[in-house]
């Protein structure tokens, strides 16, 4: 390749690499590093490979504070999706993707396509996909002048989940959905991907043994999604309408296709190594798997199947066109190879071979289109320490009172208005548009505390769920990040399963302004400190930055997406009541903490002051005492209290006949009682049976526990030290926040 004048298209690149996403220094090393100045192919190469969707080159310093390591764990971060044992000889695959800025071009196919590239991590690493969850953040639905949009985005992001979940045949089970006027421009759509596999089905990505033939497996490749990991990591404007071609298009049909494809295919044996061509398409895959085996690779482009004529080779390479792998077969088992994808209808074809020197080789039209280093593209990324600043605002923030308002009068009206409110309000409108009993083993659906999907072949199930609180993270990033670990891991604790791990989604703005670096690098440590506490290694994820419209940044958003093991599938519980006459308890503190919180912003129109304290040690021994009683069989139903506090945990454990009638006691005022979002705090209710063995139960495990009402029928009231506060029949409650989203979207204009 090296030539000693430059070639027209070494030209052209240089002129044109800052937008392939390289900034001035990095071109510089990319020259240094080759000897000459690289084409353009090579240049898209690097931009995409460099970027920070890719190469996490701000974000790694922190990403080396979370514990990977445990004793269950099979897989950490590095392949495509973290693998935990279950027993056995099984294994749960799981891990969160972002789809943020396609998603706020196109919204329909950028969230269809982040179903399907999570589905793909999956089934990479040989497990069968089980469930999809999502968490979702979008703008207001009224109230001012981008609403319009904003239910626009949200309901074609839906739309675009079910339709690709509900057509490729894996459930979706779970997630959340938040609003918030920081999210107008730039809404985060955070996909997770659960499956299973048995122990010897587990697949890796390195491509070793110089001779191997390198498969080109799925749909063709077109000019769709070229430089979407760069759009990826970039700050949206008004020019941003402009890369509708850097979003994906789906074809869910033929993902269902690959997957079984894929599964027969590792049951065969023919197969040494296979990754998903996700971000960077056939970049990422080739480059990536050389360079994990210490090997290196070569490719005829024209080999690849293209759906668009006269592609370049930067294009070839650069796409994104969904529902392809890349195979590295076992010497002479290629044509079982074939045989398997012909009889699923998923073309497959060689395109090139595994080779000893360590490069990538591509040659296109007969002529050598690129030839790379990949210690070069993939061993020598730039890494950024970012300055780190905290934010004049946010210590301004922290200074104001949190609770400078009267006690409202009427709280039956405020708790009305409270349930109604996006925020808090039912996202049954959401999830009753996804197929979550598709192939029958959803055992909890979505609307509890986490869904619960039963392993075949065995008496377990899996508990999953999806969680953050932006609000808290934005008023202390550290606290935040801790919250955002505990409630994941409270979620499953409440389903009756075990924690084992978390995966994690880290949505944040611009790292290059070190006021967002600070945030990002507070909240990593707090979810470092709370998972290394209570023993939940981080097995893979996803870092978004980048967040931002027109310089203003979304709240930075973790989510914690965690998966629990249920060892016995009788140990299975959900957040709602089940007979009138059980006993209602309440565990945990109940704290004057209002910061952050739903009732907060209703009452003043912002969050100020102090997120909710997390005591760990607190949070462990909590968890630990529920997840005990529900195997003791002590629990009929667990809800972990959150948004909206202990009026909401309260109303949503309610079903069409079970109500409650709840006696409050506290020296508190009454709404803190109602509406407080202390941690560390479950609703039970028991059989009066086992009354007074939760109680000896939670005093040996030092947990406050409360006996608080009981479930009755058909009613929801509330007294506080003596006075009813909310009174309201079951069902118009339950009405106005099952119905409250739906009447946003159907009647808003």
């Amino acid at each position: 390749m090296h030539t000693t004048e430059p070639t027209n298209d070494q030209i052209q690149s240089e002129k044109i690499y800052r937008q392939m996403g390289l900034n001035d220094e990095e071109y510089s090393s990319v020259v240094e590093l080759l000897g000459r100045k690289p084409n353009l192919t090579e240049t898209g190469i690097f931009g995409v490979m460099w970027s920070e969707h890719c190469s996490y080159k701000n974000s790694k310093p922190l990403l080396s504070l979370f514990p990977v390591d445990g004793p269950d764990v099979l897989q950490g971060p590095g392949e495509g999706a973290g693998v935990v044992d279950i027993g056995d000889g099984y294994a749960v695959v799981f891990k969160v993707e972002s789809h943020n800025h396609p998603s706020a071009i196109e919204p329909y196919q950028g969230a269809a396509t982040g179903v399907g590239g999570i589905l793909r991590d999956i089934f990479s690493m040989g497990a069968r996909p089980i469930a999809v969850l999502n968490s979702l953040r979008f703008g207001p639905l009224s109230g001012n002048a981008a609403a319009k949009r904003t239910r626009y985005l949200f309901g074609h992001v839906v739309a675009g989940i079910a339709g690709y979940g509900n057509c490729i045949g894996v459930p979706t089970v779970g997630g959340e959905v938040c609003f918030d006027q920081c999210y107008t421009g730039n809404p985060l759509v955070n996909a997770m991907g659960v499956g299973v596999l048995r122990h010897d089905q587990l697949q890796h990505g390195r491509a070793e043994g110089a001779g191997k033939s390198v498969i080109y497996v799925g749909a063709s490749t077109g000019r769709d999604g070229i430089h979407g990991a760069t759009f990826a990591s970039e700050e949206l404007n008004e020019d941003s309408d402009e890369k509708r071609p850097a979003v994906q298009v789906g074809d869910p049909f033929m993902g269902k296709l690959l997957i079984e494809a894929c599964l027969e295919v590792y049951q065969s044996g023919a197969l040494y190594s296979v990754q998903d061509m996700g971000a960077a398409g056939l970049t990422c895959s080739s480059t990536e798997m050389s360079y994990k085996g210490g090997m290196g690779m070569e490719l005829n482009l024209d080999l690849v199947p293209q759906r668009a004529e006269n592609m370049s080779a930067y294009e070839i390479m650069l796409s994104e066109s969904q529902e392809r792998m890349l195979f590295v077969a076992n010497p002479g088992r290629e044509e079982e190879i074939f045989s398997i994808c012909k009889k699923w209808d998923v073309p497959a074809v060689t395109v090139g071979q595994v080779i000893e020197e360590p490069v990538l080789r591509l040659n296109h039209h007969g002529v050598a289109a690129a030839e790379l280093s990949l210690v070069a593209v993939c061993g020598s990324t730039p890494v950024y320490q970012r300055e780190s600043i905290i934010p004049e605002t946010v210590l301004n923030r922290q200074k104001e009172s949190g609770l400078d308002w009267d006690v409202p009068e009427d709280l039956t009206d405020v708790f009305k208005l409270l349930i109604q409110t996006p925020e808090l309000a039912s996202k049954s409108w959401v999830y009753q548009q996804y197929d979550f009993m598709v192939r029958t083993n959803t055992s909890v659906r979505p609307g509890s505390d986490a869904a619960v999907v039963r392993v075949e072949g065995t008496n377990k199930s899996l508990a999953m769920s999806i969680d953050g609180n932006s609000r808290y993270v934005f008023l202390d990033p550290k606290t935040g990040g801790r919250c955002a670990v505990a409630e994941a891991a409270r979620n499953v604790v409440c389903s009756g399963g075990r924690p084992l791990a978390i995966t994690d989604g880290l949505n944040f703005g611009n790292p290059e302004k070190p006021e967002i670096f600070w945030q990002l690098e507070q909240a990593v440590s707090g979810m470092s400190e709370a998972c290394s506490y209570l023993n939940l290694p981080v097995v893979g994820g996803n870092v978004s930055l980048y967040n931002e419209t027109e310089g203003e940044a979304v709240y930075p958003t973790p989510v914690v997406g965690a998966v629990g093991l249920i060892e016995d599938n009788a140990y299975t519980t959900s957040q709602f009541f089940q007979k009138s006459g059980d006993v209602l308890f309440l565990l945990g503190e109940t704290k004057e903490e209002l910061g952050g919180g739903a009732y907060q912003q209703m009452q003043t129109g912002k969050i100020s002051g102090m997120p909710p304290e997390l005591d760990l040690e607190k949070e462990r021994q909590l968890q630990q005492a529920v997840l005990e009683n529900i195997r003791r069989g002590n629990v009929v139903s667990a809800h972990d209290l959150s948004h909206g506090g202990l009026s909401l945990a309260l109303l949503t454990s309610c079903t069409e006949q079970m109500g409650i009638s709840v006696v409050l006691k506290s020296d508190l005022r009454p709404d803190v009682v109602l509406f407080s979002e202390s941690q560390s705090r479950i609703l039970l209710s028991v059989s009066e049976e086992k009354e007074s063995e939760i109680v000896s139960s939670m005093l040996q495990y030092k947990v406050p526990c409360v006996q608080i009402g009981k479930v009755v029928k058909e009613r929801f009231e509330i007294s506080f030290n003596g006075t009813k506060i909310i009174y309201s029949e079951l069902n118009l409650l339950r009405d106005l926040w099952q119905n409250a989203i739906a009447m946003e979207m159907e009647f808003s204009v």
